[in-house]
Parts: C-alpha cells; sequence; structure tokens
C-alpha cells in the first residue's frame, strides 16, 4: 500500500501545475529563441540536410522572406530536381528544369499551387517556432504542466487552433531552466495516440536568433523513426 502511494504521488507530481501562466512561459521562449525580435522581418535561405530511414538524403533549400510574402523551396533527391515558389499569391513550380509536366507528375511530386502553399506554411511553422505560436487562430491553454518528454524535465504547453487554421492538438516542451524549445507532439485524435512527436537537437545560430539544428520525427503510437532534419546552413 505504501509502494502505491509513493508511485501515485510521483506520478501527480510529474504532470502538476506550474506556477508560471503559459503566456509568461511562451513569452520567455519567444525570448531565449529571438531575444531581438528578428522573426518578424526574417529573411533567411536554410540549407536543410533531410534524411529517411530508407535511405533518402534530400539537400534543400528554403528562403523564407516574411516581409515581401516570398517562399522559395529547392530540392535535390537523387535524379529529381524540383523547384515551388510562392510570391505573394503567385506560384509556379519546375521538375527537372520544365516547367512542363503531366498532370500526373504534378500530384506525384506535388506542384500544385495548394501543395507550394502547403509547404511555405509548413517551413514558416517549423522554424518560426516558438513564435509561430503567437500567430492568430491559435490558442494557448492556462496550464503550464511540469512533465517529462523523453525522461526529462519539462514544462509542458498544450495548444489547439481554430477550426479554420487546423484540428490537430500539439504539446510543446520547454527546458524549465532557459525555456528553449526541446520539442513537441500532435495528435488528430488524441484518444488514438495517433500523431507524432518531434525532439529538437542542438542550435544553429542565425545573429541573436537561435534555431533548431536537427529535428528527428517519429510516430507517437510505436516510436517508430520517421526521419531527421538538418540545418546545415544559411545565406
Amino acid at each position: 500500500m505504501i509502494v502505491f502511494l509513493v508511485l501515485l504521488l510521483v506520478s501527480v507530481c510529474a504532470y502538476s501545475q506550474h506556477h508560471e501562466s503559459a503566456a509568461e512561459v511562451l513569452e520567455k521562449s519567444i525570448r531565449y529563441h529571438d531575444p531581438a525580435n528578428r522573426w518578424q522581418t526574417f529573411h533567411q535561405t536554410l540549407n536543410l540536410e533531410e534524411s529517411r530511414p530508407n535511405g533518402t538524403l534530400r539537400q534543400v533549400s528554403v528562403t523564407l522572406d516574411i516581409l515581401n510574402e516570398l517562399f522559395t523551396y529547392e530540392m535535390q533527391d537523387g535524379e529529381i530536381h524540383i523547384t515551388r515558389v510562392l510570391d505573394r499569391d503567385s506560384c509556379s513550380a519546375s521538375l527537372n528544369g520544365s516547367v512542363q509536366f503531366s498532370k500526373e507528375e504534378e500530384e506525384k511530386y506535388r506542384l500544385s499551387c495548394d501543395r507550394i502553399k502547403w509547404y511555405r506554411n509548413y517551413y514558416l511553422y517549423l522554424y518560426g517556432l516558438p513564435m509561430k505560436l503567437k500567430d492568430p487562430g491559435t490558442n494557448l491553454a492556462d496550464q503550464v504542466m511540469n512533465s517529462k518528454f523523453l525522461g526529462k524535465e519539462v514544462l509542458s504547453l498544450k495548444v489547439t487552433y481554430d477550426e479554420s487554421v487546423g484540428n490537430d492538438i500539439w504539446y510543446f516542451y520547454f527546458d524549465p531552466t532557459n525555456y528553449r524549445l526541446v520539442g513537441y507532439r500532435f495528435y488528430h485524435d488524441e484518444s488514438k495516440n495517433d500523431g507524432e512527436y518531434i525532439t529538437l537537437e542542438d542550435e544553429y545560430k542565425i545573429g541573436e536568433m537561435r534555431l533548431p539544428k536537427i529535428r528527428k520525427w517519429y510516430f507517437n503510437k510505436d516510436q517508430k523513426y520517421l526521419g531527421t532534419d538538418t540545418l546545415r546552413s544559411h545565406e
């Protein structure tokens, strides 16, 4: 009985409420990652290496120009070379240097305007965290939880979105000593333990801004490894 009560107490403490508000934790994390408030005017080309368990190794260059609403994507995957460009609302793409491709190729290589917008949002979101958690339509739960992520003590924030933005449930994990974002996970349906979790390792500095250098992806349900994205350089 005593052992059971001790285990119960440990479990409760591991997920107890933190004394700071969610908004305070988020602001401290933003000050850690973007102390000079550069994200709103971010204009950089990020050179990435994206590896997958099947041995695929993609070389990707992504330009994020927030003020001018310009997004460019260039990818080399073996003999396949793809570019995607979104200049405000104008989009274009090429496949192996040609802007002429079949409907089947457009679908296979995700070259439609809708898919290009998806890629823009994807890279803006991932490399803009935690700053992107201030975007309209983001709903930050009030509670901050003391919990664990991959065996380490973290502060956990729960985030949902307006239906017009997204339907997934997200949890973000912060180092309690300096508020660095160390990982996050999302669920489509939390009761099914679906979705994925992402770990962030090392840092890549652009001026005073701290971006994650290595991002690894796993399934929630079985911890299956999905891939690694590494930020190699910037221009």
